[in-house]
């Protein structure tokens, strides 16, 4: 037997609280597997809307209708997440928790273990954080916000509900993030400016000043295009 398996087992047995994810792509099958290895969660089910359900298994779970969901799955019994990406700059994801809520489910969030933290650091619910993200003291984090890895996050700085920062993202101290904004692999924003809501930030950006609602940012320095975020497809 494998480490890996031994460590499964052992943390199996320390499981208090049940888990079901909404999704059956990329994005929930990390969630899965992070919350069943680094978690105290189990994971009993995956859940998608009938119309996308091409399978009847994932991470060897049974995958549900998410229309009835909730008579299978009790919300009094197991708690949910909702794990989807960024497409309409995280609108689909945000009416997913809503939908969630509505049905009765309490939404947790998942924090890696080997994530640096500091004493009083909380977030929103549905929130993912991957390894390696380095949060500092005093930066306050809301709902449905996606980590995923390697990012700095810097201190005082305020990230808004349903925003995704993608990895190796350098945040300065004292920034304001606002909802629904995506930030792209490796972009670099300077102290104390605001990302406006509905922003992209580029892969690879530099933003040194504050941006407009809806904006697309490329680029270093980095500038606004013609196009606002809601006319891009794919996003």
């Amino acid at each position: 037997m494998s480490f890996a398996n031994v460590e499964y087992l052992e943390n199996k047995k320390m499981k208090s609280k049940k888990l079901v994810i909404f999704g059956i792509a990329e994005q929930a099958e990390i969630a899965g597997y992070l919350f069943e290895f680094d978690s105290l969660y189990e994971v009993s089910a995956y859940t998608v809307h009938s119309e996308y359900k091409n399978k009847q298994k994932m991470n060897g779970k049974p995958v549900v209708n998410f229309d009835d969901v909730e008579h299978r799955y009790p919300p009094e019994e197991y708690d949910f997440f909702v794990a989807v990406g960024y497409s309409d700059t995280n609108k689909l994801r945000e009416g997913i928790c809503k939908s969630a809520k509505q049905k009765g489910y309490s939404l947790t969030s998942y924090v890696s273990s080997k994530a640096i933290t500091w004493p009083g650091f909380k977030c929103g619910e549905n929130c993912l954080i991957l390894e390696s993200n380095n949060i500092q003291p005093y930066v306050s984090i809301g709902n449905n916000v996606t980590l995923w890895s390697g990012n700095h996050i810097g201190h005082h700085s305020i990230i808004e509900d349903n925003a995704f920062i993608s990895s190796h993202v350098v945040v300065s101290g004292g920034c304001h993030i606002k909802r629904n904004s995506f930030i792209g692999v490796n972009a670099t924003l300077r102290d104390h400016i605001c990302v406006e809501e509905y922003n992209i930030i580029a892969a690879g950006a530099l933003l040194t000043k504050s941006t407009a609602a809806y904006g697309v940012y490329v680029g270093a320095p980095a500038k606004p295009l013609d196009k606002k975020s809601f006319e891009l497809d794919g996003i």
